[in-house]
């Protein structure tokens, strides 16, 4: 796993079993210190949904709509959650590793602690969220949408991030230099304060209106 000083959530190894099914996926319903494992979540929708100190491994999420999800002490590992509604979700001290995240919404959402370690997020909506202390670590996040968001303590290792749209949201002290921002759609304001190589200052330059040559 790639090095970050965000805090990783701290897990048992000695977990129960949850078992999710339509009996148990619940508007406000609760899970706590448990594993779910090698299974299919398939066209469930429930608001408010709590789950702390809890794996997700092998598990693929498939037509989900879990809106205002609050998830503290979290780990998903080689999960699948394409295309998952996670909007207006709460996320405290939470990891995703080895994850398929294409298209996740994550738009409207309070972002504490959080590390994203490897994850395919292409096209993934994190618009108007709340970013404090997160981390995209060899992440691909082409055509993702970060437009509005609040970024505070926020790294970008390593990471895609090709035509991604991050118009209003301030980019002021994050080190980009590790990433491909190629096409990266802001406002000349956004950038203001943004840690970038001599390269990568020239693609942006096109901002400014200037040609270079």
């Amino acid at each position: 796993m790639a090095d970050t000083k965000i805090p990783r959530p701290v897990l048992d190894d000695d977990l129960d079993i949850i078992a999710l099914s339509e009996d148990n996926i619940l508007d406000d319903a609760a899970f706590s210190y448990g594993t779910i494992n090698d299974c299919t979540l398939e066209d469930f929708h429930a608001d408010r949904m709590i789950f702390k100190h809890v794996i997700f491994h092998n598990v693929i999420f498939n037509k989900i709509k879990f809106k205002q999800i609050d998830l503290m002490g979290v780990r998903f590992q080689n999960c699948d959650l394409s295309n998952v509604d996670f909007s207006k979700a709460s996320l405290h001290r939470v990891e995703f590793i080895n994850c398929k995240m294409i298209g996740i919404d994550l738009g409207e959402a309070t972002l504490r602690e959080v590390i994203f370690d490897n994850c395919n997020g292409r096209y993934a909506f994190f618009s108007f969220s709340d970013c404090k202390q997160v981390a995209f670590l060899e992440c691909q996040l082409s055509f993702s949408d970060f437009k509005n968001a609040i970024f505070s303590k926020v790294e970008f290792q390593e990471s895609n991030l090709l035509q991604a749209q991050m118009n209003f949201a301030s980019l002021k002290g994050i080190d980009l230099r590790s990433c491909d921002i190629e096409g990266l759609n802001v406002n000349v304001k956004d950038v203001h304060g943004a840690i970038v190589t001599p390269m990568q200052a020239v693609s942006l330059s096109a901002l400014l209106g200037l040609v270079v040559k």
